[in-house]
Protein backbone atom coordinates (compact mmCIF):
# COMPACT_ATOMS: atom_id res chain seq x y z
CA UNK A 1 0.00 0.00 0.00
CA UNK A 2 3.06 2.38 -0.75
CA UNK A 3 1.56 3.26 -3.26
CA UNK A 4 -1.19 5.20 -1.72
CA UNK A 5 0.94 7.20 1.21
CA UNK A 6 -0.84 10.20 -0.41
CA UNK A 7 -3.98 8.76 1.05
CA UNK A 8 -2.54 8.80 5.00
CA UNK A 9 -3.67 10.27 7.94
CA UNK A 10 -3.25 10.53 11.38
CA UNK A 11 -5.43 11.08 14.24
CA UNK A 12 -4.61 11.77 18.18
CA UNK A 13 -4.96 9.53 21.40
CA UNK A 14 -8.83 10.37 22.32
CA UNK A 15 -9.52 11.87 18.82
CA UNK A 16 -13.28 11.34 17.30
CA UNK A 17 -12.56 10.16 13.73
CA UNK A 18 -16.22 10.30 12.88
CA UNK A 19 -19.60 10.09 14.82
CA UNK A 20 -22.93 8.34 14.75
CA UNK A 21 -25.17 9.42 12.20
CA UNK A 22 -23.29 12.13 10.34
CA UNK A 23 -22.86 11.66 6.69
CA UNK A 24 -19.71 9.69 5.40
CA UNK A 25 -18.30 9.58 2.07
CA UNK A 26 -14.74 8.23 3.07
CA UNK A 27 -13.46 4.73 4.34
CA UNK A 28 -10.36 3.36 6.20
CA UNK A 29 -7.73 1.33 6.63
CA UNK A 30 -5.32 0.93 9.49
CA UNK A 31 -2.24 1.20 8.96
CA UNK A 32 -1.38 1.40 13.27
CA UNK A 33 -2.47 2.36 16.14
CA UNK A 34 -6.15 1.02 17.39
CA UNK A 35 -9.37 2.31 17.13
CA UNK A 36 -12.55 1.50 19.46
CA UNK A 37 -15.82 1.55 17.40
CA UNK A 38 -19.15 2.30 19.30
CA UNK A 39 -22.48 2.18 18.82
CA UNK A 40 -25.27 3.93 21.10
CA UNK A 41 -28.54 1.44 21.70
CA UNK A 42 -31.45 3.03 23.04
CA UNK A 43 -29.83 5.02 25.65
CA UNK A 44 -26.86 3.19 26.20
CA UNK A 45 -23.39 3.52 24.30
CA UNK A 46 -21.72 -0.03 24.16
CA UNK A 47 -19.00 -1.15 22.48
CA UNK A 48 -18.93 -2.94 18.45
CA UNK A 49 -14.96 -3.80 18.25
CA UNK A 50 -11.17 -2.49 18.81
CA UNK A 51 -9.70 -2.84 15.39
CA UNK A 52 -5.89 -2.95 14.50
CA UNK A 53 -3.64 -2.34 11.86
CA UNK A 54 -4.70 -3.78 8.54
CA UNK A 55 -8.26 -3.70 9.42
CA UNK A 56 -11.03 -1.68 8.03
CA UNK A 57 -13.71 0.77 8.92
CA UNK A 58 -16.25 3.38 7.68
CA UNK A 59 -16.53 1.36 4.83
CA UNK A 60 -20.68 0.98 4.61
CA UNK A 61 -20.83 5.09 3.92
CA UNK A 62 -19.36 4.04 0.78
CA UNK A 63 -21.43 0.94 -0.19
CA UNK A 64 -25.08 1.97 1.08
CA UNK A 65 -24.68 5.85 0.57
CA UNK A 66 -25.59 5.83 4.48
CA UNK A 67 -25.16 7.40 7.61
CA UNK A 68 -22.04 6.15 10.18
CA UNK A 69 -23.53 3.43 11.81
CA UNK A 70 -20.98 4.07 14.77
CA UNK A 71 -18.58 6.42 16.42
CA UNK A 72 -14.78 5.70 15.36
CA UNK A 73 -12.43 7.05 18.39
CA UNK A 74 -8.57 6.50 18.15
CA UNK A 75 -7.68 4.52 21.29
CA UNK A 76 -3.95 5.18 20.57
CA UNK A 77 -1.62 7.67 17.47
CA UNK A 78 -3.38 6.23 14.57
CA UNK A 79 -2.09 6.16 11.08
CA UNK A 80 -4.73 5.45 8.56
CA UNK A 81 -5.31 5.06 4.84
CA UNK A 82 -8.38 7.10 3.81
CA UNK A 83 -10.58 6.73 0.68
CA UNK A 84 -13.49 8.33 -0.88
CA UNK A 85 -15.59 7.04 -3.06
CA UNK A 86 -13.92 8.61 -6.24
CA UNK A 87 -9.93 7.18 -5.42
CA UNK A 88 -11.36 4.12 -4.58
CA UNK A 89 -12.24 3.45 -8.09
CA UNK A 90 -8.89 4.86 -8.76
CA UNK A 91 -7.60 1.65 -6.88
CA UNK A 92 -10.28 -0.75 -7.84
CA UNK A 93 -9.16 0.38 -11.49
CA UNK A 94 -5.48 0.14 -11.13
CA UNK A 95 -4.60 -2.40 -8.50
CA UNK A 96 -6.46 -5.45 -9.15
CA UNK A 97 -4.55 -7.92 -6.29
CA UNK A 98 -5.22 -5.55 -3.96
CA UNK A 99 -8.57 -4.62 -5.07
CA UNK A 100 -9.98 -8.42 -4.81
CA UNK A 101 -8.53 -8.18 -1.58
CA UNK A 102 -10.48 -5.18 0.02
CA UNK A 103 -13.58 -6.23 -2.02
CA UNK A 104 -13.13 -9.68 -0.08
CA UNK A 105 -12.47 -7.49 3.68
CA UNK A 106 -15.96 -5.46 2.95
CA UNK A 107 -17.84 -8.79 2.15
CA UNK A 108 -16.91 -10.14 5.44
CA UNK A 109 -16.84 -6.95 7.48
CA UNK A 110 -20.45 -6.65 6.21
CA UNK A 111 -21.71 -9.83 7.43
CA UNK A 112 -19.60 -9.49 10.70
CA UNK A 113 -21.40 -6.30 11.20
CA UNK A 114 -25.12 -7.66 10.47
CA UNK A 115 -24.05 -10.87 12.39
CA UNK A 116 -22.97 -8.83 15.18
CA UNK A 117 -26.33 -6.55 15.69
CA UNK A 118 -28.09 -9.24 16.36
CA UNK A 119 -26.08 -10.20 19.32
CA UNK A 120 -26.09 -6.57 20.52
CA UNK A 121 -30.10 -6.66 20.20
CA UNK A 122 -30.22 -9.61 22.28
CA UNK A 123 -31.76 -8.27 25.85
CA UNK A 124 -30.70 -11.34 27.93
CA UNK A 125 -26.89 -11.02 29.01
CA UNK A 126 -27.11 -14.88 29.01
CA UNK A 127 -28.75 -14.99 25.51
CA UNK A 128 -25.85 -12.36 24.14
CA UNK A 129 -23.42 -14.59 25.26
CA UNK A 130 -24.03 -17.84 24.24
CA UNK A 131 -24.60 -15.84 20.33
CA UNK A 132 -21.35 -15.39 20.82
CA UNK A 133 -20.32 -18.67 20.68
CA UNK A 134 -22.66 -19.27 17.81
CA UNK A 135 -21.23 -16.67 15.87
CA UNK A 136 -17.86 -17.85 16.41
CA UNK A 137 -19.03 -21.81 15.50
CA UNK A 138 -20.68 -20.14 11.90
CA UNK A 139 -17.68 -17.78 10.95
CA UNK A 140 -14.72 -19.93 11.97
CA UNK A 141 -13.40 -22.34 9.70
CA UNK A 142 -10.76 -24.54 11.96
CA UNK A 143 -13.69 -26.10 13.87
CA UNK A 144 -14.36 -30.02 14.40
CA UNK A 145 -18.23 -30.12 13.55
CA UNK A 146 -18.48 -33.98 13.77
CA UNK A 147 -20.54 -33.26 16.85
CA UNK A 148 -21.92 -31.34 19.06
CA UNK A 149 -18.95 -30.54 21.11
CA UNK A 150 -17.01 -27.24 20.03
CA UNK A 151 -13.85 -26.17 21.42
CA UNK A 152 -13.46 -22.11 20.76
CA UNK A 153 -9.55 -20.89 21.31
CA UNK A 154 -10.80 -17.62 22.95
CA UNK A 155 -10.97 -16.09 26.52
CA UNK A 156 -13.51 -14.73 29.22
CA UNK A 157 -12.55 -10.98 28.21
CA UNK A 158 -12.98 -11.97 24.28
CA UNK A 159 -16.26 -13.12 25.12
CA UNK A 160 -16.82 -9.83 27.24
CA UNK A 161 -15.90 -7.90 24.13
CA UNK A 162 -17.73 -9.44 21.64
CA UNK A 163 -20.84 -9.41 23.85
CA UNK A 164 -19.95 -5.56 24.21
CA UNK A 165 -20.55 -6.30 28.29
CA UNK A 166 -17.41 -5.76 31.08
CA UNK A 167 -15.36 -8.69 31.71
CA UNK A 168 -16.81 -9.11 35.19
CA UNK A 169 -20.78 -10.06 33.72
CA UNK A 170 -19.65 -12.04 31.25
CA UNK A 171 -16.95 -14.02 33.48
CA UNK A 172 -20.39 -14.19 36.07
CA UNK A 173 -22.38 -15.52 33.12
CA UNK A 174 -19.57 -18.11 31.78
CA UNK A 175 -19.32 -19.45 35.26
CA UNK A 176 -23.16 -20.08 35.87
CA UNK A 177 -22.98 -21.79 32.25
CA UNK A 178 -20.22 -24.00 33.50
CA UNK A 179 -22.34 -24.60 36.81
CA UNK A 180 -24.55 -26.00 34.75
CA UNK A 181 -22.19 -28.14 33.08
CA UNK A 182 -22.66 -26.42 29.67
CA UNK A 183 -18.95 -25.33 28.54
CA UNK A 184 -15.84 -26.04 30.10
CA UNK A 185 -13.17 -22.73 30.92
CA UNK A 186 -9.57 -23.43 30.52
CA UNK A 187 -7.26 -20.35 30.01
CA UNK A 188 -6.82 -20.37 26.12
CA UNK A 189 -9.97 -22.41 25.23
CA UNK A 190 -13.76 -22.35 25.75
CA UNK A 191 -15.17 -25.32 24.90
CA UNK A 192 -19.53 -26.08 24.70
CA UNK A 193 -20.11 -28.91 25.40
CA UNK A 194 -23.60 -28.93 22.94
CA UNK A 195 -23.88 -26.06 20.63
CA UNK A 196 -27.36 -26.46 20.17
CA UNK A 197 -28.38 -26.42 23.81
CA UNK A 198 -26.84 -22.50 23.25
CA UNK A 199 -28.96 -22.41 19.54
CA UNK A 200 -32.18 -23.24 21.43
CA UNK A 201 -31.47 -20.79 24.44
CA UNK A 202 -30.84 -17.82 21.57
CA UNK A 203 -33.14 -18.40 19.12
CA UNK A 204 -35.90 -18.52 22.54
CA UNK A 205 -34.91 -15.19 23.53
CA UNK A 206 -34.46 -13.96 19.88
CA UNK A 207 -38.53 -14.67 19.30
CA UNK A 208 -39.28 -12.41 22.12
CA UNK A 209 -37.64 -9.47 20.88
Amino acid sequence: MAAFGRFARTFKPGEIIFSEFEPGDTFYLIQSGRVHLVKVIGEIEKTLDIIGPSDMFGEMAILENSPRSATAIALDRVTVLEFTAQNFEVLLLGNPQIALRLLRMFCKRIYDAKRRFMTLVLEDPQAKVADVFLMFDETQSNIDKTTERREFETTVDNIAQWAAMDARTARDILQHFASQHRIEIYSDRIVVRNINDFSRLVNSRRNKV
